[in-house]
């Protein structure tokens, strides 16, 4: 007798969703990093009256098995076109039926963010619902940090931003996602759309941006990190302008924002674009571990 299909729960809450998955979460919280810290975001934002600006209502995904076990996860959260969702590993026939979801209710897909196969399944069976044809735009990997080896230390420090600082910190994020397109020579993206000072501003407000001053107090490199979401942080982004580079401010400011982290506890992990050789290997030779290679997947609509 065949086993019952995966049931796919969706949410329009995210402290609902969350009740729903936080032991999976908690199970595997560096694999889980996106959907818990952007999950408690929204969560908290709506506590507060924040409202989700995007032209799309957000949704939550928890995928369980025939014995109600959780065996995948989901979120379509994203603020910025083509409002990519983000997935987590799930079974094979889960991803398939997801994109049935998608088609049969009329959403568009757009593009798709996360582990690798669920983002493959889904690409592919839509493609066959659909006609239109996907492509992987970005390779990315997540590394978590195991035993910290710290560099040598460049002129200068390390010091946390401040309300003064919003205005440059928020150019620095945003040239940070165009310029990583530039580098790995890809077609601009909006990935970077959403970042505002407001954004910015809350993540100053929360300790997790971090500047590099050089001896004669000049800031030439921006750290940031999010806040801890079921004992994990994840680094980003990570940004030094051209005309700082090779100096070693990159490295000594990891270096030093992964330690505070691991002071206080707390798992640390970054992604890499794997288009750019130069970020893994500063990040390897920090001590950052591969743990999962990821996708960005984009969808051709005519």
């Amino acid at each position: 007798m065949a086993s019952a299909p995966p049931v796919l729960e969706f949410f329009d809450d995210p402290a609902a969703f969350l009740a729903a998955a936080g032991p999976a979460l908690a199970a595997e919280p560096v694999l889980g990093t996106v959907v818990a810290s952007v999950s408690e975001g929204m969560a908290a934002d709506r506590a507060a009256g924040v409202a989700f600006t995007a032209d799309v209502t957000p949704w939550w995904l928890v995928v369980r098995d025939h014995d109600g076990t959780v065996a995948g996860l989901g979120m379509r959260t994203a603020p910025f076109a083509p409002y990519p969702l983000f997935l987590l590993p799930m079974p094979d026939e889960a991803a398939e039926a997801l994109a049935g979801v998608l088609h049969g209710r009329g959403e568009p897909l757009g593009g798709l963010n996360g582990t690798r196969p669920a983002v493959d399944v889904v690409a592919a069976a839509w493609t066959r619902l659909t006609g239109e044809p996907t492509d992987v735009a970005v390779h990315t990997r997540l590394f978590e940090l195991g035993e910290l080896t710290v560099p040598p230390v460049p002129g200068g420090r390390l010091r946390a931003a401040t309300p003064a600082d919003v205005p440059l910190a928020t150019g620095w994020f945003q040239r940070f996602f165009a310029e990583a397109d530039e580098q790995a020579g890809r077609p601009p993206s909006r990935s970077g759309e959403h970042v505002d000072v407001d954004d910015v501003g809350r993540r100053v407000a929360q300790g997790t941006v971090w500047l590099w001053e050089d001896e004669d107090g000049r800031v030439v490199h921006l750290t940031a990190a999010t806040a801890p979401a079921y004992g994990v942080s994840r680094i980003g982004p990570v940004f030094t302008p051209r005309e700082h580079r090779g100096r070693g401010y990159a490295g000594a400011a990891v270096a030093q924002v992964s330690r505070r982290l691991l002071d206080e506890g707390v798992r640390v992990c970054l992604f890499t674009d794997q288009a750019n050789p130069t970020s893994n290997a500063l990040y390897e030779r920090l001590g950052y571990r591969p743990l999962a290679d990821m996708a960005e997947v984009v969808v051709a609509v005519s």
